[in-house]
C-alpha cells in the first residue's frame, strides 16, 4: 500500500515537473529500505537557514549542472522561478555570466565553483559567506552543494543519466556553462 502511494507520488511529480524519476521508481522497486535512505539523505538540500532562497537554488543549481546539465539542472531551475528566484538571475548563473548575477547570488556562485574546484579561493568566500549571513548559512550552503550532487550522481550511476541538453528559464533556451573542477 505505501509503495503503490509513493508511486503514485512520484507520477504526479513526473507530470508536474516533466521530469523522468525513472531512477528513483527503480530504487523504490528494488529496495525499500534503500529508497528511504536516499530520501533521507535527499532531505539536506531542504535545509536552509540564514541564507537567501535565490542564494540557495542558485548554488544547487550550479552544483547540479557541473554534474548533469539536463534534466536535474532543468528541474531546479523550474522550482527555482516556482518559488521567484527572477529569470534573468537563472539566466545569469547557468551562462556563469558573474557581471549579471546579484552580489548575493555572485557570492554563493563563486563559492560554489571554488568549492567543486576544491580550490583555495574557496577560504575567503567562506569567511564572507559567514560574516555576512552567519555560520549557519555556511553549513546550509555546504548541505546544498552535497544534495546538488545528490541526483544526478544517483542517476548516473544507475545508468539513467542523460546526455547535456539546453535548459530553459521559462520559455528561453540557454546554453549552460559547466565548469567541471574549475572556480570561476
Amino acid at each position: 500500500m505505501l509503495k503503490w502511494l509513493i508511486r503514485k507520488q512520484l507520477s504526479a511529480f513526473e507530470k508536474q515537473y516533466d521530469y523522468d524519476a525513472g531512477y528513483v521508481r527503480e530504487l523504490l522497486d528494488t529496495d525499500f529500505k534503500a529508497f528511504r535512505m536516499f530520501m533521507r539523505a535527499a532531505k539536506l538540500g531542504y535545509y536552509r537557514r540564514d541564507v537567501p532562497e535565490a542564494v540557495h537554488f542558485c548554488v544547487g543549481i550550479v552544483v547540479t549542472a557541473s554534474e548533469d546539465c539536463g534534466p536535474c539542472t532543468q528541474l531546479g531551475v523550474t522550482m527555482a522561478l516556482e518559488r521567484g528566484v527572477p529569470a534573468d538571475v537563472l539566466q545569469a548563473v547557468l551562462s556563469n555570466d558573474l557581471a549579471r548575477m546579484p552580489e548575493d547570488v555572485r557570492l554563493g556562485v563563486r563559492y560554489a565553483r571554488a568549492v567543486l574546484a576544491h580550490a583555495p579561493e574557496a577560504d575567503g568566500l567562506r569567511e564572507e559567506i559567514v560574516g555576512r549571513w552567519g555560520p549557519r548559512a555556511l553549513i546550509a550552503l555546504a548541505f546544498a552543494i552535497n544534495a546538488g550532487r545528490l541526483y544526478p550522481t544517483l542517476k548516473y550511476a544507475m545508468g539513467h543519466g542523460k546526455a547535456c541538453q539546453r535548459v530553459h528559464v521559462g520559455d528561453l533556451p540557454v546554453v549552460v556553462a559547466v565548469a567541471r573542477g574549475a572556480a570561476a
